[in-house]
């Protein structure tokens, strides 16, 4: 009897990203639920989701306010930042001990790597 597939819910407004990481996530055996806005993840709800990637640049409501509102109902939920913007992956900020970031273009490799160690709990950077 094999166990339930890991959830992972990925956010960006740019569909052709949404595409590429679900692609990748489904290709190393998760399940993925994408969405194109935070409020569009919100509105759907929190209770089963293992993960969450999201990107930083998005209207209305940008990563770090996600991760931050998501940390609120769900502080150890693991949350991957992805961002093209350097200015913004290096500005400062409280980001909490579950969230790691990534630059465009991502490397499948390392974001892959990086859930895993989240899901089996070990310590694990960005």
């Amino acid at each position: 009897m094999s166990s339930p597939k890991r959830i992972i819910a990925v956010v960006d407004d740019d569909s052709r990203l949404l595409e590429s990481l679900e692609n990748l996530l489904e290709s190393a055996g998760y399940a993925v639920r994408t969405f194109s806005s935070p409020k569009a993840l919100l509105a759907a709800g929190l209770s089963d989701l293992d993960c969450l990637i999201t990107d930083i640049g998005m209207p209305e409501m940008d990563g770090f306010q996600l991760r931050d509102a998501i940390g609120r109902t769900c502080p150890h939920l693991p949350v991957f930042l992805v961002t093209g913007r350097h200015e913004i992956a290096d500005r400062p900020g409280n980001a909490a001990a579950a969230t790691v970031l990534f630059r465009k273009p991502i490397d499948g490799r390392l974001l892959l790597a990086a859930v895993e160690k989240a899901f089996t709990g070990l310590n694990w950077e960005g």
